[in-house]
Order: C-alpha cells, then sequence, then structure tokens
C-alpha cells in the first residue's frame, strides 16, 4: 500500500509514521509537509534512509503538487493543520487557510483521482464544552468555541459534504489531547517539562480546573492506523483513552514527576473561550479491537522521561522562540 500522510513532521505525523513503518512491512509513505515553526525533519532522521519513506517539501494548498502526490496514492492521512489555539486567537487567517482551504485542495484531489481510502485527522475541540459525566458520541452537534476548532470543525464538515455531494466517503477522526515524544514545546506537556528541567516557572492558565483527556501518541498513532484500513469509510470515529484530568492535575503531576514543587506554578490570566471540559465517548473505534496499551501515570513517566533524555531534540526549538510563559490548554 501506498500512503501519502501530509503534516507528517509535526507532533501527530511523525509519530503515526514511525508506528507504520515498525508495525508493517508492505507500505510505503510519502509524507508531504511545509516545514512551518512546528514541523521538525529532526523527528524523523532515523527513519529518513528507510526505503519505504520519503519526504517531499511543499504546501498543501499547492494543488498541482497535491494532485501529482495524490496519483500515486492508494491512501491519504490529511492531518496537516495549524494547530495552537493561543495562535488561532492571535490570528484566524492563517487557521482558515491552511485547515479549510487546505484541506478542501486535499479531498478534492482524492476525489478525482478515486484514491481509495482517505482519512482526515480531526480534534474534540470541534463538539465545543460538555459538563461531567457526559461525553461526546460521533453525532453531537459541531459547537466549536476558538478560531482553531472552528476551523478543524469546517474541514469535517467539509469532508461529510463529498460523501453527500459526490458519493466520496472521507473518513473522519476526533481525537483527544495527546502525550509523548517529539511534541513541539509551545503545547503544554512539552512546555511544562522543558520550563521546570530549565527552572523557569509554569503558566497556567486561570484556576487550572479545565478538564481534558490524555492518550498516548503511540495509542493513537494505532488508532488512525487501524480506523484507515478498517474502519467504515466516511464514518466519524473518536479516540480517546478516558484518562481525564483537570489542567491543576496534569501541572501537578509534571511538577512531582520532576521533583519540584507547587511554588513552580504560575497562575496567569485565562485565554479568551476556553472550554471546560472535553470528553468523547470512544466505543465505536474499540469495537473495531482499539485500546490504549498504557495508562496516564505511564504515558506521562514516558513522555518525561523522552525530554530528559532529548535535550538536543527540543532545546533548539526554544531557542528559536518556542514561548516559556504562556499557557498552552
Amino acid at each position: 500500500m501506498r500512503v501519502l500522510v501530509t503534516g507528517g513532521a509535526g507532533f501527530i505525523g511523525v509519530n503515526l509514521i514511525r508506528y507504520v513503518l515498525r508495525e508493517t512491512s508492505d507500505v510505503s509513505i510519502i509524507n508531504l509537509d511545509a516545514l512551518t515553526y512546528a514541523g521538525n525533519l529532526a523527528s524523523l532522521t532515523d527513519v529518513a534512509d528507510d526505503p519505504r519513506y520519503r519526504f517531499v517539501h511543499g504546501d498543501i494548498r499547492d494543488a498541482r503538487l497535491v494532485d501529482d502526490l495524490v496519483a500515486d496514492a492508494d491512501a491519504v492521512i490529511h492531518l496537516a493543520a495549524e494547530s495552537h489555539v493561543d495562535r488561532s486567537i492571535d490570528g484566524p487567517a492563517t487557521f482558515l487557510d491552511t485547515n479549510v482551504v487546505g484541506a478542501g485542495v486535499v479531498f478534492d484531489a482524492c476525489r478525482r483521482a478515486s484514491v481509495d481510502r482517505v482519512l482526515h485527522i480531526s480534534t474534540d475541540e470541534v463538539y465545543g464544552s460538555i459538563a461531567a459525566p457526559e461525553r461526546f458520541v460521533e453525532s453531537d452537534p459541531l459547537q466549536p468555541s476558538s478560531p482553531y476548532a472552528a476551523s478543524k470543525a469546517g474541514a469535517d464538515l467539509l469532508a461529510r459534504s463529498y460523501a453527500t455531494t459526490y458519493g466520496y466517503p472521507i473518513t473522519v477522526t476526533r481525537t483527544t489531547n495527546n502525550l509523548g515524544p517529539y511534541h513541539y514545546p509551545e503545547k503544554v506537556v512539552p512546555l511544562f517539562i522543558t520550563n521546570l528541567l530549565d527552572g523557569h516557572p509554569v503558566p497556567l492558565y486561570g484556576d487550572g480546573s479545565n478538564v481534558r483527556e490524555w492518550t498516548y501518541v503511540e495509542d493513537n498513532a494505532a488508532a488512525q492506523w487501524l480506523v484507515l484500513t478498517d474502519g467504515e469509510p466516511g464514518e466519524v470515529y473518536n479516540v480517546g483513552s478516558g484518562e481525564e484530568r483537570s489542567n491543576r492535575q496534569l501541572t501537578t503531576a509534571i511538577c512531582d514527576a520532576l521533583g519540584v514543587g507547587e511554588d513552580m506554578i504560575e497562575h496567569v490570566a485565562d485565554r479568551p473561550g476556553h472550554d471546560l471540559r472535553y470528553a468523547v465517548d470512544a466505543s465505536k473505534v474499540r469495537s473495531l479491537g482499539w485500546a490504549p496499551s498504557v495508562d496516564f501515570e505511564e504515558t506521562l513517566a514516558r513522555t518525561v522521561d523522552w525530554y530528559r533524555a532529548n535535550e538536543d531534540w527540543w532545546r533548539p526549538l526554544k531557542e528559536r522562540g518556542a514561548s516559556t510563559r504562556r499557557g498552552a490548554v
């Protein structure tokens, strides 16, 4: 199988590519990435010479390039996106252009080339906030709160329209927050870990009561691959571990793992439109045979250990401008 992955130099992308190359022997991957600030080929150095892997530097909005790459693909996994909520609040235009227009370029190229399977990887943030103990199911309405979430919801709805208008099904996954290796250190877990390793405080939004569901990125990669290969084309699948933590609990756990006190927590003004709780019902993807392999505690321990051992990966990113002062959940 020949698979085109867009955005494969980002956090989920590099872990997904690694997973597929490790777990299969008959799959080749083309990785199309624009290498914006969050794309990092250093995350794929050890697979760069694998004959089943090829990198192409380019933008998903380049229709001619996307057409050429899609023409040789049996399946497409669309991951390329702007993904940082704070940045979307500061400037929505880039998010609309990449996440909606770019998705449209990819989807239409796939349709015209009759690609057998297309997976669009989205986010649980498209649903908005939900009160405990309820959990979002795939048929729930989309009520995004941030420009980022709205741009991803727009792409989700565009994917849905392709089945209705063209009879061309595009599968969608909506994933919870991920943690694990190769995560750009502006997001909360790598930001807090690397700040504490450097002796800097961690900026926690508000009182830290916002709740998120955390999934190990390698478990998420396994779920995405399973949905692509065994899922029903055109369906939507939530992907989540069920492991919920408030941001305060998450921050305390990171402090404990690094042996520092809670005096390193700096409360900062909350961001606008900050959803209180995300939580999804993942029974549909579990029915395909997926389940998370590790719990939250083990996931966090592995993540902390990775950042301890890979300073040469994250330190250049922090030195080039990844913020140490901004909350990130």
